[in-house]
C-alpha cells in the first residue's frame, strides 16, 4: 500500500472514530466535576432542592433534581434535561422564564442561567447517578480514608530476581509482578529510550545526530551513558518549559478570565509573569515546599533583594488566576473567588476536592462545612488582585496589582494601545500613562496580599453569602492525621496564609508529598500510581502500589523536596526503561498495565506535537518569549477578534486565552484552564484528523521541511533518506524508500508541482503515528 493510500485511510479511520459525550459518572472529567460542584450544585442547593430533592416536604411537579437519573427521568412535564441540547431541555426553558418560570420568586442572574446552559451542553455531568443528596452520609471504612493517614516508610521488598532492580523503587514493582506469576517485558532499545527521555524531560524530540550519538554511547557505557543524558536534559532550559507547563495545568493558568456568563472575557495582561516564574522555579529546582510557600504566601515572606521580593509577589499569582463568574447581580462573587482558591489548594496541592462542603458537609469525604470555612478565612482575609478586568464592572471590580521594583522596563510593540491604566499604590485609582512614556512605566503582577482587617469567615448557609452563620476560626482539614502534634498560632494581624503553607509542607503531611510524586509519576508513565490525580479521597481510585507511593513520598521529603532529583531517580529506574512492547501472554495477563509490566505508549500532547513539527522543519525558536502578546492589552477578548499571532517559539509561550485557546493546540484535548487539570483527556475525534490535514501551521511546517529537503540534494533516494532522519530520527528502510518514491510519483502527476509533491509527502510523515506517539 503506498503512502497516499495510507494517508487517506488514516483520515477516514480517524473521522469514523468519534466519541459520544455522556454525563454519567463513568465518563466525568475533572473539569466536569469541578464545573458542577462550583457552578451548578450551589445554585441547585440554594434555589431548587427545597422543592425538588428527596427530602423535600412536598416534591414539586414530581420532579427531583438531586441526581442525574431523576433529571433524565423528569416529572409531570417530562425529562428536565436532554443531555447536550439546552434548547430542548425543560430546565433551561424554566430558568429563562420561557413558558415555565423557575424559581418562581424571581429569575436567576443571567450568568447563572448561562452556567446551566453550558452544563447541559457538556452532557449534564452529575458526579453521582443513583445516589441522591438526601441519602445519609457514607460511613467510612478505614481503608477508604488511607490518604488522610501520614505515609509509612515501608521496607524494601525482597524479590526473586535480585539482579533486575536498578533503584529501590524497582523492588516494589517487581515484587507485585512476581506475586502475580509474571515477569516484566524486556528493556527498551536505545533509540526508543533517548526519544522517550527527550520528550519526557524537555518536550522536544532528539535530532538524528543526537540519537546516533546516544546509541553509540549506550552500547559502550550502558547505564553511565543514560545518566549523562538525563543530567544534560535536566540541566537544559527546555526542562523548565516542559515541567512548568505541567504545573500550569494544575494552577489553571490562563491569560484571560474566560466567559463570565455574560459573554465578556477580559484579558489578564500580567499573567505571563507567573508563567515565567514557574518555568524558572523548575529550572532552578526550587524545593517543592518552598515553591508552594512562595505561591501561597510570597507577599508575606522576607526578601534579600528587590529581585527576590518581585519573585515572591509574582508567585502569588497562583491564587489570582480564577475564572470568575460575572459580578453583576451575583452576591456570591467574593466567595466564588474564594471557592476557586480553596479548590486549587484542595484539588491541586492535596488531591482532595472540598468544593461541595461550601453548601453542606461533604457527602463522601470527611470534610465538614466548618472545615471549608476554616480554610476560607485565609482567603477572605486576603485581597485578590487581578487588575482592571478590562474596565468591565459587570464582570469584576477593579483591583490593585503588585508593583514590582526590579523587573525590566520593556516598551510595548508597535500597534498596541495608546494608554494603560496603572493603579496608584496609595489610592488605588487608575492613572493613565501615555504610550510615549512607556510597563519608564511600572511593571505589575497579579497576586494576593493581606487585607486590612484579617478575620475569621462566617459559614455561608447553603452556600449563600447573604445568609451567615457563626464564624469559624481559621484552620485546616481536621481529617488529616499526623505522626506528631504541631499547633499553629496565627498572627492576628495577618491572613494566616504563612501558617497554611507551613501546614501543607509538613514532612508528615498525609497528602502533599504523595500528590506531587504521583503527578511526577503520571507525567513519566502516562498514568499515576493513583489514577485519579486530583482525587485521593473516598471515591478516587486506590493506589495500584500503595507502598511504592509512600516510599516515593518519604524519599521526596528526605531529598529536600527536590523535583529534579525525584524525576532523575524515576527515569533511571529499570521500571521506567522497560519497552512498551510485550508478548501476548503478558498483554492478556496485565491488560490495563496495573502491574507496570511494561511502559505505556503515549500520544504527544498538544504542545509537544506543535513543538516537534517546528523542530523537524528547522523553525523552532528556543529563546524564551518576552512577555505576552497581550501584555499591554487590557481589553475584552470577545470584542477583539483573533488576538493570536504566528510564533515559532515553544508552545508554552503562546497566549493561553480562556474561551479562545491557541488555534494550533485546541484540537488536541487542550483543557479550558478554568479549573485544576491533573490529567488531560486523550480523545480520538474527527476534528483532530482534519486539523492535521488542514491546519495552516501543519501545512506551513510541511512546506518548510520540504524546502529544507529539496535543497539538500537532487536525488530522490537521498532526499527520502534525509527526510526520514529529520522526522523520525532514524534511517528509512528499503521498503519505505520504495513506498516514498511511489508516493512522490503519484503526487507529481496529480499536483503537477515538484515542491507541492514533497510538501505533501512531508505532511503525510508528520501525521503518522510514529511521529505523534512516544514508545
Amino acid at each position: 500500500m503506498n503512502l497516499l493510500r495510507v494517508a487517506i485511510s488514516l483520515l477516514l479511520t480517524a473521522i469514523a472514530l468519534s466519541t459520544v459525550c455522556a454525563g454519567d459518572e463513568s465518563t466525568l472529567s475533572a473539569g466536569d466535576v469541578q464545573f458542577f460542584e462550583s457552578r451548578i450544585r450551589p445554585a441547585l442547593v440554594k434555589h431548587c432542592y427545597e422543592c425538588h430533592a428527596a427530602d423535600a416536604k412536598e416534591v414539586g411537579g414530581k420532579l427531583l433534581l438531586d441526581s442525574r437519573d431523576t433529571l433524565l427521568k423528569g416529572g409531570e412535564s417530562g425529562a428536565a434535561v436532554v443531555a447536550g441540547k439546552p434548547d430542548e431541555s425543560l430546565i433551561i426553558h424554566a430558568l429563562r422564564y420561557d413558558g415555565v418560570e423557575m424559581p418562581p420568586e424571581k429569575p436567576l442572574p443571567e450568568a447563572v442561567v448561562h452556567d446551566f446552559v453550558e452544563w447541559v451542553k457538556r452532557g449534564a455531568p452529575y458526579p453521582r447517578t443513583a445516589k441522591t443528596v438526601a441519602q445519609a452520609a457514607v460511613v467510612h471504612d478505614p481503608e477508604s480514608l488511607w490518604a488522610y493517614e501520614p505515609p509509612k516508610n515501608p521496607s524494601i521488598p525482597i524479590v526473586q530476581n535480585e539482579n533486575w532492580a536498578r533503584d529501590s523503587l524497582d523492588n516494589f514493582v517487581l515484587a507485585k509482578i512476581e506475586a502475580a506469576g509474571l515477569q516484566p517485558t524486556e528493556d527498551v532499545d536505545s533509540r526508543a529510550l533517548v526519544r522517550r527521555l527527550c520528550y519526557d524531560l524537555t518536550g522536544v524530540p532528539p535530532s538524528f545526530a543526537q540519537v546516533e550519538q546516544f546509541v553509540a554511547d549506550h552500547q559502550q557505557a550502558g547505564a553511565d551513558a543514560v545518566e549523562r543524558l538525563v543530567d544534560e536534559l535536566l540541566a537544559s532550559p527546555q526542562f523548565g518549559e516542559r515541567w512548568g507547563r505541567h504545573w500550569l495545568d494544575v494552577a489553571r493558568y490562563g491569560e484571560s478570565n474566560g466567559n463570565d456568563g455574560l459573554g465578556r472575557n477580559p484579558t489578564f495582561p500580567h499573567a505571563w509573569r507567573y508563567r515565567d516564574y514557574v518555568i524558572a522555579a523548575f529550572n532552578s529546582d526550587t524545593p517543592y515546599d518552598r515553591f508552594l510557600t512562595e505561591q501561597i504566601a510570597g507577599d508575606l515572606l522576607p526578601a534579600d533583594s528587590d529581585q527576590d521580593r518581585d519573585r515572591h509577589l509574582v508567585a502569588t499569582g497562583f491564587l489570582a488566576m480564577a475564572a470568575k463568574p460575572a459580578k453583576a447581580m451575583n452576591t456570591n462573587f467574593d466567595m466564588d473567588v474564594v471557592a476557586d482558591q480553596i479548590d486549587v489548594i484542595g484539588s491541586g496541592i492535596m488531591g482532595i476536592s472540598v468544593a461541595c462542603a461550601r453548601c453542606h458537609d461533604h457527602k463522601f469525604d470527611p470534610v465538614p462545612t466548618r472545615d471549608y470555612y476554616a480554610l476560607a478565612g485565609f482567603f477572605t482575609s486576603s485581597e485578590t488582585m487581578w487588575g482592571t478586568a478590562a474596565h468591565e464592572g459587570l464582570t469584576a471590580p477593579k483591583t490593585d496589582l503588585h508593583v514590582l521594583k526590579a523587573a525590566a522596563n520593556v516598551p510595548p510593540p508597535e500597534g498596541f494601545i495608546e494608554t494603560v491604566l496603572v493603579p496608584e499604590s496609595n489610592t488605588g485609582k487608575p492613572k493613565p500613562i501615555p504610550k510615549s512614556k512607556w510597563p519608564v512605566g511600572t511593571p505589575l503582577a497579579m497576586g494576593v496580599r493581606d487585607g486590612k482587617t484579617p478575620a475569621d469567615c462566617k459559614v455561608n448557609i447553603k452556600g449563600d453569602a447573604k445568609k451567615l452563620g457563626e464564624a469559624v476560626p481559621r484552620g485546616f482539614l481536621t481529617a488529616c492525621r499526623f505522626d506528631s502534634a504541631d499547633s499553629f498560632e496565627f498572627n492576628p494581624k495577618q491572613s494566616g496564609r504563612v501558617e497554611l503553607a507551613q501546614w501543607l509542607t509538613r514532612g508528615d503531611h498525609p497528602l502533599t508529598s504523595r500528590v506531587i510524586v504521583n503527578r511526577i509519576w503520571q507525567h513519566l508513565f502516562g498514568t499515576g500510581i493513583v489514577r485519579t490525580p486530583n482525587d485521593f479521597g473516598v471515591y478516587g481510585e486506590r493506589p495500584t502500589h500503595p507502598e511504592l507511593l509512600d516510599h516515593l513520598a518519604i524519599r521526596f521529603v528526605d531529598d529536600q523536596w527536590s523535583m529534579k532529583r525525584m524525576i532523575r531517580n524515576i527515569v533511571l529506574s529499570r521500571t521506567y526503561q522497560l519497552s512498551s512492547d510485550a508478548d501476548e501472554v503478558l498483554m492478556n495477563s496485565d491488560s490495563g498495565n496495573l502491574l507496570l509490566t511494561r511502559h505505556q505508549r503515549r500520544r504527544l500532547d498538544a504542545e509537544s506535537l506543535r513543538d516537534s513539527m517546528l523542530k523537524v522543519s528547522g523553525q523552532l525558536d528556543l529563546t524564551p518569549a518576552d512577555g505576552s502578546i497581550i501584555r499591554h492589552r487590557d481589553i475584552l477578548v470577545n470584542l477583539a477578534g483573533n488576538l493570536h499571532q504566528p510564533s515559532n517559539r515553544r508552545s508554552v509561550y503562546l497566549c493561553y486565552l480562556r474561551s479562545s485557546p491557541p488555534p494550533e493546540l485546541a484540537a488536541f484535548d487542550l483543557p479550558d484552564f478554568t479549573s485544576v487539570t491533573g490529567l488531560r483527556d486523550v480523545s480520538t475525534v474527527p476534528n483532530q484528523a482534519l486539523h492535521l490535514y488542514n491546519n495552516p501551521l501543519v501545512i506551513k511546517q510541511a512546506e518548510r521541511l520540504a524546502t529544507v529537503v529539496t535543497k539538500k540534494t537532487q536525488s530522490d533516494e537521498l532526499r527520502l533518506r534525509f527526510v526520514w532522519q529529520q522526522v523520525f530520527a532514524r534511517d528509512a528502510t528499503p521498503a519505505e524508500i520504495e513506498n516514498g518514491s511511489e508516493y512522490l510519483q503519484i503526487t507529481r502527476n496529480e499536483l503537477a508541482s515538484e515542491d507541492r509533491a514533497w510538501a505533501s509527502l512531508c505532511q503525510a510523515l508528520l501525521v503518522t503515528n510514529e511521529f505523534r506517539y512516544v514508545d
